[in-house]
């Protein structure tokens, strides 16, 4: 396995394509409905041809990251699924959709974002800086997990990076759900 080295950049977010009940090896790639179908699209239209990220879609657009997913890139994301928003806290998702929450917003979706495009096999266990500014813990014993989340599927494949879901909503350590 390569070491995996990354840097902080300007950056967001993420959506989502394909979730099941796979391992966290299966790779799968996903083209958005109006592609031809041996093209991918970026993260952005690979989650919108998905239409099962609903949640982290409308989060995107309203922190105002479209765009960014749409850069170049590349980026590996941690995508939460619809499930994994439900189960947060009652109330804190609506809090965070309000524009007065926005910059907490970006802050939780920049969170599961990290620069480079890093695949499932290439992931080492450790602490690894996020577009957001500050670490998350990456473990491979029994499958890729970040922070405690478990990859769900690996390896979704975008024109600009790579998404690998995951079956929980990560939080940076200095944001307090309850607080909002």
């Amino acid at each position: 396995m390569k070491k995996l080295s990354l840097t902080v950049v300007a950056g967001l977010l993420a959506v989502v394509a394909a979730c099941g009940d796979d391992d966290s090896t299966t790779t799968t790639t996903v083209a958005a409905t109006t592609e031809a179908p041996d093209e991918v699209g970026d993260i952005v239209a690979v989650a919108s041809g998905a239409g099962s990220f609903s949640t982290l879609v409308a989060a995107v657009q309203a922190a105002g990251l479209v765009d960014t997913l749409q850069g170049d890139g590349p980026f590996t994301v941690f995508a939460p699924t619809d499930d994994a928003f439900a189960e947060l806290p009652a109330g804190v998702l609506d809090a965070l959709l309000l524009p007065e929450n926005k910059d907490v917003l970006v802050k939780i979706l920049t969170y599961h974002v990290v620069a480079g495009k890093v695949m499932a096999a290439d992931v080492m266990a450790g602490d690894v800086a996020t577009v957001e500014g500050q670490t998350i813990a990456l473990g491979t014993d029994g499958g890729v997990t970040v922070n405690g989340a478990n990859v769900v599927t690996a390896d979704v494949e975008a024109s600009n990076g790579v998404i690998h879901v995951i079956d929980a909503v990560i939080l940076p350590p200095d944001v307090d759900p309850s607080a909002l």
